[in-house]
């Protein structure tokens, strides 16, 4: 198999179990609303986090965290807050192997750009989890001044 055609989170099987305790433990968060598992084109499932829009200014309209976790410890949460179709801020934590980048690295806001190393420094899946919600209740209070 060639670099081509190994997709480009190649981190092995989700974790399905990791994925469904940390759907469990997330709606206990104030932020998170709902969470459901969602087909993908690159991979079977992934944990979808509904976050309460209504914690956000009046022009956020839809507010998720999709989490994939692998089986190997490997793991990627993609943040997304969106105002409309052209106006939207996104960021995303990976863990992964990739030769130009950290191991766990932070694709900063608002386009989730170029990589740089991660502020979360847990891999237990909770912790990872916790530290990722906590940065986006940080986000709100701070970039939106609620």
């Amino acid at each position: 198999m060639t670099d081509r055609d190994e997709p480009e989170t190649a981190t092995g099987p989700l974790n399905e179990p990791t994925l469904r305790l940390l759907g469990t433990r997330a709606v206990e968060n104030e932020l998170v609303v709902r969470q459901t598992f969602e087909p993908d084109a690159i991979t079977p499932r992934r944990l979808r986090l509904g976050l309460d829009t209504e914690q956000y200014p009046a022009g956020v309209v839809q507010a998720t965290l999709d989490v994939g976790w692998f089986e190997n410890g490997d793991y990627s949460f993609h943040y997304c807050e969106c105002r409309d179709a052209a106006d939207n801020c996104q960021c995303r934590w990976d863990r992964h192997p990739k030769p130009s980048s950290p191991r766990a690295n932070f694709h900063p806001p608002p386009t989730a750009g170029a990589a740089e190393s991660s502020p979360v420094a847990a891999t237990h899946p909770l912790a990872v989890l916790f530290a990722v919600l906590d940065w986006i209740a940080d986000r709100i209070g701070m970039v939106h001044e609620r």
